[in-house]
């Protein structure tokens, strides 16, 4: 079976990942700073790294088929300090070189590497984006989360000097129970409230974490692809109108809507908030020509089967 060495494995993306790749026939090897005390799954093994010190587990490189990069801290966990920038910067950037600098001096049998990107690149809507969405060739904004994508996606681009196929996944609003967007957007539904950020009518690029999933498994097996893609679902929606449908499946019609204003998000998130209230309309057609099917295209179907799978 062949061996997929995965960074920031026992995150939200990694974990629905392993089991996916397990399902599909292979072994997984997650990069960890610590090695948790339960038992891993079945196929599952560890292997320490720390991308500060500059220490990687060299087995677990000259072991690997495939390296899946995902590392990352959590762009929307902290408030955005200087300090916190750095370390959303760095904890890409950095990592993504210590892998580089571990494969062209180890004896490796990786034949691919797929690293993860945001489409944070991206900038506000344009005429043409909101028409068309933005694609793969559009020009990286020039804000912080814009530059971030831009080293990100530099530091891991050595790969390709080093023969292996790099592919490049730029991933929109992920869905998903276990973390990310979706379990804000709930929580102020418990106490029966339909929270929409500022006007509302931002759109959001989104994707459902399964569909996220199966298009890096996708990209791994089909040896033809290179470079970057978007990934997103076909239909992006307003702040609005995703708030609106999740709270009709939530609540059917018990809850309130209620408008966030502007500066009470630029008071509460800081420059965070940028992202918050910023339109990004996003194209998937480049991975969709390639054969790639979203089993949710459209995101009514996409919250029904996480709410179902809640309950």
């Amino acid at each position: 079976m062949a061996n997929v060495l995965i960074t920031g494995g026992t995150g939200m993306i990694g974990q629905r990942l392993t089991t996916i790749l397990i399902n599909n026939g292979y072994t997984v090897t997650l990069l960890t700073r610590k090695v948790p005390v339960q038992q891993p799954m079945k196929d599952v093994t560890y292997a320490l790294w720390d991308f500060v010190s500059g220490y990687i587990d060299k087995d677990a490189i000259a072991n690997a088929d495939y390296v899946i990069h995902l590392a990352g801290a959590g762009v929307a966990d902290e408030r955005w300090t200087e300090q916190r920038k750095k370390i959303i910067s760095d904890s890409r950037t950095k990592s993504g070189q210590l892998l580089v600098d571990t494969l062209s001096t180890t004896n490796n049998q990786v034949k691919a590497v797929i690293s993860a990107s945001a489409i944070g690149w991206y900038g506000p809507d344009t005429e043409q984006s909101c028409s068309n969405g933005f694609i793969e060739k559009s020009v990286a904004n020039s804000d912080f989360l814009g530059k971030t994508c831009v080293d990100w996606e530099k530091s891991v681009q050595p790969f390709k000097g080093l023969g292996k196929r790099l592919a490049i996944i730029r991933i929109g609003i992920v869905l998903s129970n276990t973390g990310g967007a979706l379990v804000e957007f709930r929580k102020p539904l418990v106490g029966g409230v339909a929270a929409i950020l500022g006007s509302g009518e931002q759109m959001i690029s989104w994707i459902h974490l399964d569909d996220l999933c199966n298009l890096f498994l996708y990209v791994l097996e089909n040896k033809k692809l290179e470079g970057v893609f978007n990934a997103v679902a076909d239909n992006p929606v307003t702040n609005k109108e995703l708030t609106l449908t999740l709270a009709k499946l939530m609540r059917g019609r018990w809850f309130l809507p209620i408008h966030v204003p502007e500066f009470l998000l630029k008071l509460i998130l800081g420059e965070m908030s940028i992202e918050v209230l910023k339109s990004t309309t996003v194209s998937n057609q480049k991975i969709k020509e390639t054969g790639f099917e979203f089993t949710y295209p459209t995101i009514q179907p996409a919250l029904d089967n996480l709410l179902q799978q809640r309950s």
